[in-house]
């Protein structure tokens, strides 16, 4: 069942306000260093320069590639953590003493340590069974991530190709949180994309996602860098 027309209207007006919103900061924002950003990744590599690392807040899951994914989009993550609009003690705490440069030094080096980008196909090769591509029209999904779930309309929304499936799950499931102080995420647009989703259907959905191919990896690294 599609979403009624004036929920998706209210999805597109949600959606064209925070890229022009996010396009006006973008203006202002300050440029990143990859260079610098490896020097100041040491607190980062604890968790996403192993590979199968799992943390285990809320609930065990694998944590996020980020290696390859959109410098953007991690600024945008790193400060909706600082601000409290992404709840999660330990990644708020990390964030905290962030400035701008650091975040926009840290999003460049981990975009780039993805290397050459994948050449993927306008639209994923492997398609969904039918449940499953009932739910990704019923969310929406690739009006703003793209056919194939790795071409973002806007550099501020993730990729989502070949993301770990646990993590995705727990990501949505924290768009329906509300009124806790420790877990929950406040995006207006993902709120209500994920809001008519059961927790069965929101797995099924980051299965499928994370079967696909995509730019992201974890790339291990060292401590003594």
């Amino acid at each position: 069942m599609n979403l009624p027309i004036s929920a998706k209207t209210l999805l597109a007006v949600l959606a064209g306000a925070l890229m022009a919103s996010a396009a006006l900061a973008q203006d202002k924002a300050v440029s990143g260093d990859a260079a610098k950003g490896h020097k100041k990744a040491a607190m980062c590599i604890g968790c996403h320069g192993i590979e199968g690392y799992q943390a285990s807040f809320p609930e065990v899951h694998k944590v996020p590639m980020i290696a390859g994914q959109n410098a953007k989009y991690i600024v945008a993550a790193l400060a909706a953590y600082q601000k409290g609009e992404r709840r999660h003690p330990t990644m708020r705490s990390i964030a905290a003493p962030l400035t701008e440069q650091d975040m926009a030094d840290l999003a460049a080096y981990y975009e780039t340590q993805g290397g050459p980008r994948a050449e993927l196909p306008k639209e994923p090769a492997l398609q969904p069974d039918a449940k499953v591509a009932e739910l990704l029209k019923k969310g929406v999904c690739a009006s703003c991530h793209g056919a194939n779930f790795s071409t973002p309309i806007d550099a501020s929304y993730p990729k989502l190709s070949g993301q770990h499936g646990d993590y995705l799950y727990v990501a949505l499931k924290s768009y329906q949180v509300e009124k806790n102080p420790k877990v929950g995420r406040a995006h207006p647009v993902m709120r209500a994309q994920a809001a008519p989703f059961t927790h069965a259907e929101l797995k099924a959905m980051s299965k499928y996602l994370e079967s696909l191919p995509g730019d992201l990896k974890t790339v291990p690294q060292s401590k003594f860098h």
